[in-house]
């Protein structure tokens, strides 16, 4: 068993006897293993025990006789009898997270020791695992991580991309794949990006004298090798640090980790605000690219001289396991429960419908024969005030017990991070001044809240 600290002991009986040989002059007699008391060794000289509170006293790995056994062949012997046989007091400092075994590791269980949400791609609101082409900037794939782009439709994005078997201990990934042999230009950039939120990097201290060092791990597969890159920034985007990693086998998965020293300069939002971007990069530009290993005080999206995905037709970028923790070396990935995953990401995203027809939304109230307003209450505190969308006009149906209206128009008024008022228009069939549920359309039918960074 594994310990953390210097002062730790272990203790244990291990059964074993001495053998001495008697010269009627020697009393002292030098042990095997240290003991603290008499109490816990037997001593007998030609087969008679002798009395520990008066025949013999040890002081650790001696033991002394009252007075000298006589001459004799191994005519004397010391049965250890109790504890006190191995004592290990590791030293300051040198037992670390690699000295524990993966199980010490995982029950320690430190709290959101992951800063990044959704790092093994388990939670897909938006698509369900169907394959997207980002045509816009920003486009988000799998929760919480946006495809950023300076050219449309270079790449497509799936959860599980190419159904390959993901790494031991997970069951999803984010996959990219290129769509043509594109040869990215000076200011080019195709990425993956999580934005963290300020409030979930305030103590790492960045910008100040006592930034904190992270650590970044991920496990990659491609069926590119060489040297990839990526970089950490600021929301200004005007503090970077590029950093590379080398994928050694094509087609295998490979756990890469990269520590990084806390920035003691710029600006790093502490708020609702972006406090921080993790990019990893498909292809970059050289005016997009820089020094790896440093932080600079310029827009640099990746290392100088990585791998470009996308400048290679059909060529694949799978990622998991993706975590940013405090320290100097990667721990044991951050595994939480579904549903505490899906909740942290519901604070940038929420969807509802999207699973089969009659999926209720709500309970409202018809304010006349074309309309029925209501409150969605929404599962969890949003970042800020979200932006409300719809697969189309008629996604809904308010229905007042007599009849069934699709919508012809949904009008909104945010109230606040935690709940959405709803100002939904229909034909004009409806009864005035009845309770209608609101539920979707059809099985296609999304209703969306967006708060995302």
């Amino acid at each position: 068993m594994a310990f953390i600290g210097n002062t730790v002991q272990t203790q244990g009986f291990i059964p074993a006897v001495d053998y001495f040989s008697g010269n009627g002059s020697t009393t002292a007699f030098t042990l095997s293993r240290p003991v603290a008391s008499v109490v816990q060794v037997e001593a007998v000289i030609n087969n008679v025990v002798q009395d520990p509170s008066t025949a013999y006293t040890v002081s650790g790995n001696t033991l002394t006789f009252t007075s000298a056994p006589p001459s004799g062949t191994n005519n004397i012997y010391v049965r250890y009898t109790s504890l006190i046989t191995q004592v290990i007091a590791p030293s300051q400092g040198t037992v670390g997270w690699n000295q524990l075994t993966t199980d010490v590791q995982q029950d320690l269980g430190i709290s959101f020791k992951n800063r990044i949400i959704n790092g093994a791609m388990v939670i897909d609101q938006r698509n369900a695992g169907a394959s997207v082409t980002p045509t816009t900037d920003g486009q988000y794939t799998v929760d919480r991580w946006g495809a950023s782009i300076s050219q449309a439709s270079k790449f497509s994005v799936q959860q599980n991309a190419g159904s390959v078997t993901p790494p031991a201990g997970f069951t999803n990934y984010l996959g990219a794949t290129s769509l043509s042999a594109y040869s990215v230009l000076t200011n080019d950039y195709f990425l993956f990006q999580q934005k963290i939120e300020g409030l979930n990097v305030g103590d790492l201290g960045w910008g100040t004298a006592n930034a904190k060092t992270v650590t970044l791990s991920f496990w990659v597969r491609s069926s590119l090798t060489g040297t990839f890159g990526g970089s950490l920034n600021n929301s200004a985007i005007n503090r970077s640090y590029p950093f590379s990693y080398t994928v050694s086998s094509a087609n295998t998965w490979e756990q890469k980790s990269i520590t990084i020293a806390g920035d003691t300069t710029g600006t790093w939002l502490t708020t609702n605000g972006i406090g921080l971007r993790v990019i990893l990069s498909l292809g970059a530009g050289s005016g997009q690219s820089g020094t790896a290993g440093s932080w600079a005080g310029a827009q640099y999206l990746s290392a100088t001289g990585a791998t470009s995905v996308v400048g290679t037709n059909g060529a694949t970028f799978y990622i998991t396991g993706v975590q940013l923790e405090v320290g100097t070396q990667a721990t044991t990935f951050d595994y939480r429960s579904y549903g505490t995953e899906l909740a942290l990401c519901q604070r940038y995203f929420i969807s509802y419908g999207g699973i089969g027809a009659n999926d209720q939304i709500m309970l409202a109230r018809t304010g006349g024969t074309s309309n029925a307003n209501g409150v969605v209450n929404l599962p969890v505190t949003m970042r800020t005030s979200p932006t409300v969308g719809y697969s189309s006009v008629g996604a809904l149906t308010v229905d007042d017990n007599s009849v069934g209206n699709a919508t012809t128009a949904i009008a909104t008024n945010t109230g606040g991070y935690t709940s959405v008022y709803l100002n939904l228009t229909t034909a004009a069939t409806l009864t005035t001044n009845r309770p209608a549920l609101i539920y979707c359309t059809n099985s296609s039918s999304r209703l969306t809240w967006s708060a995302e960074l």
